[in-house]
């Protein structure tokens, strides 16, 4: 019998196997697939972190506490996941992402400095930016590197004895007696408590949420730019920015793959996970291009990589972290809605609370299913 079974590997299971095994807890987790893998939403190199969260200010303590245990991990395998490389906000004044992010600054002290555009243009060169924008910094944003991220939480779970089953996909969980059963295609397991983390397939490991989740197809781009001012060598930070109805990132240019970037809005609507279109589309960076070649005009609409991923998104756009009510041993995170990468290592610590002690000390009560 395990004290407790993950189900998911990705971004946030590997961080709760890591969490739950550094706490001496027995621990096997199971994914479909060998992690980190792109068959779901944690890949792509590289993922935004950011402080003053434009989508509700409760997420700042929790944002916080993940810049802490990034950190923590990155000194755990002695390699850096995490990059604070600073992080543009721009739009119009009345933007969604503006009057969120100067909310949770205001509400929480995060540090952020308004720009005008003729400033923003000075500090970053190669950034274009229309007179009727605003423009916001904050220095404490950047990115992580995904992959690694996933490998550093699964590598460390493993070392502290969690048993991790790849390539083995669960076809059924259930109670029984005083724990719960988990039947795969290889084998049957048992353990005291179940931790889902299923991603876009959530709704297939928890089918009474399932009506509460949409999984959206979403695409990543990378440009070529030969243009050394979007280089991260030389301060050009990642970016956010909302505009004529859309809300886009992007991530500082390297040598090798370019500048990313994608539209965080927008989405076609995937039935089935495990069909997920992957192959390009003519107008999959149609928008991307056209916001690039008037905000970034020195990179070139040559793209050099492209992927799909999934965005499970929640009709309200915030996380599901809890209890299944009917089975109090199982908890969940689902519905991550494009933003939950980054707070996967406090997530993994949350979750684990949850499991193991049935509670978490964080605030996350604005994240429960009952909200």
């Amino acid at each position: 019998m395990y004290d407790l079974a993950v189900i998911g590997l990705g971004g946030v299971g590997s961080q709760v196997a890591f969490h739950a095994a550094r706490r001496g807890a027995h621990v096997v987790g199971f994914d479909p697939f060998g992690p980190p893998h792109d068959r779901g939403s944690s890949h792509g190199r590289t993922r935004l972190i950011r402080l003053a969260y434009f989508e509700h200010p409760g997420y700042v303590p929790l944002l916080r506490r993940a810049y802490e245990l990034w950190h923590d991990l990155s000194h755990r395998v002695e390699s850096p996941l995490l990059y604070q490389v600073g992080l543009i906000y721009a739009g119009l004044p009345q933007s969604e992402i503006l009057k969120g992010v100067a909310r949770s600054a205001r509400e929480y002290d995060v540090p952020i400095e308004r720009l005008s555009p003729h400033d923003a243009v000075q500090r970053f060169p190669g950034l274009v930016v229309p007179e009727e924008a605003n423009v916001l910094f904050e220095p404490t944003g950047g990115y992580l590197r995904v992959e690694e991220c996933v490998e550093a939480g699964l590598h460390g779970a493993q070392l502290l004895g969690a048993e991790l089953r790849t390539y083995e996909p669960v076809e059924s969980w259930s109670r029984d007696g005083q724990g719960y059963v988990i039947r795969t295609a290889q084998d049957t397991y048992r353990a005291t408590r179940v931790v889902l983390a299923g991603g876009a397939w959530a709704g297939q490991l928890l089918p009474s949420l399932a009506s509460k989740l949409q999984v959206i197809r979403k695409t990543l781009h990378w440009f070529d730019t030969r243009d050394p001012r979007y280089l991260e060598s030389n301060g050009f930070p990642a970016f956010m920015a909302e505009w004529e109805g859309k809300q886009y990132y992007g991530f500082p240019a390297d040598q090798a793959t370019g500048l990313k970037a994608a539209e965080h809005s927008g989405g076609e609507k995937v039935a089935n996970p495990d069909q997920l279109d992957r192959d390009e589309r003519p107008e999959d960076a149609a928008s991307t291009r056209a916001f690039l070649k008037s905000w970034l005009p020195g990179v070139s609409d040559r793209q050099t990589e492209f992927s799909a991923c999934m965005y499970t998104m929640s009709p309200d756009g915030h996380f599901y972290v809890d209890h299944l009510p009917e089975e109090p041993g199982v908890v969940f995170a689902a519905g991550l809605s494009g933003h939950g990468f980054k707070m996967a290592s406090v997530l993994g610590e949350i979750l684990t609370g949850l499991a193991l002690d049935g509670f978490s000390p964080l605030p996350i009560d604005f994240l429960r299913l009952a909200r």
